[in-house]
């Protein structure tokens, strides 16, 4: 890679709060695993034991991520030694959306070190002719808060273990006034962690609209619609004993509360609005990344 750019990309800053966002699920791992070893004992220090994922069976034995020492030794090794990413500048065009605008792959970041893997794929949002679009700035500093939680992980091991990161994007809403571009990413160090970021753009102006927004800036809706999910989850887990959600737990801080108006979500071919989680963030990880879809009778009839 050329130096000049290599520290060009290097000096990108990466938002607080996208990092935030991405080492959240690892924490809430933390968490669960410790809740585990309380409640199974006998898996011992190394292992953690889960639950069974609906259409499985038998425990989960996942092996805990060790060598924490070794990396913190390796903080001092320069990644310039250790990494060669390849950064192509692909431009596929992906479906056209609407008449206005298009997705297209703005960049693949590809890097093999060892045991370290990592192939993020970074969208653009095109507008019509050649018109800057501002939500590609957030989609930017989403994907490189990803690429440097990876290139930090592997300076710190130098590709000792195991450690996986895949992102890739779709279009799951394509309507009249708004599409959302959904970004799927899974992190497997010795178990799995499955992020989502929804971004639904208003194609008129290219902006990400919150959900907050697309709910009218109404509180009473956004409390309406929190209430749908946990009645969602307190009828699933009525109806499976091995659906479980973070809701009326024995841990209440661990529980979900209600939404801020800033979690991601799309808008269904039903017109339902589907709000969309983060493993570990409202259920265990053995559940996956979960969404509910809210009933147009609870949100109104939402412009599409």
């Amino acid at each position: 890679m050329n130096e000049n750019w290599k520290q060009a990309y290097e000096e990108i800053p990466v938002p607080k709060e996208a990092q935030e966002r991405i080492v959240a699920g690892i924490c809430q791992a933390k968490r669960e695993k410790q809740l585990e070893e309380q409640r199974c004992p006998e898996a011992g220090p190394d292992i953690e034991k889960r639950g069974n994922r609906p259409g499985t069976s038998g425990g989960i034995l996942v092996l805990k991520r060790t060598g924490a020492t070794a990396a913190a030794a390796m903080l001092a090794i320069t990644l310039l030694t250790n990494v060669n990413p390849t950064i192509a500048n692909a431009m596929e065009q992906i479906p056209v959306i609407g008449a206005i605008a298009k997705v297209v792959t703005f960049r693949n970041y590809e890097n093999q070190t060892n045991n370290f893997e990592a192939r993020i794929q970074v969208p653009q949002v095109e507008g019509g002719e050649n018109a800057e679009v501002p939500v590609n700035k957030s989609i930017e500093e989403y994907a490189d808060a990803l690429i440097h939680q990876y290139e930090e992980e592997l300076k710190a091991s130098q590709g000792e273990g195991h450690y996986s990161l895949t992102s890739t994007y779709e279009t799951v809403h394509d309507g009249e006034r708004y599409v959302s571009l959904r970004i799927n990413t899974t992190l497997v160090m010795a178990g799995g962690t499955q992020y989502v970021k929804i971004f639904t753009i208003d194609k008129a102006t290219g902006q990400e609209i919150s959900l907050k927004d697309m709910l009218g800036g109404s509180a009473d809706k956004l409390d309406a619609v929190s209430e749908s999910i946990k009645e969602q989850m307190k009828a699933q887990m009525a109806a499976d004993e091995s659906v479980t959600y973070f809701l009326d737990s024995d841990v209440p801080e661990w529980d979900f509360q209600g939404l801020t108006g800033e979690e991601s979500y799309y808008i269904n071919d039903a017109g339902q609005l589907v709000v969309a989680f983060d493993e570990y963030q409202v259920a265990p990880g053995y559940m996956g990344a979960v969404e509910f879809a809210i009933p147009v009778e609870v949100t109104g009839e939402l412009e599409g």
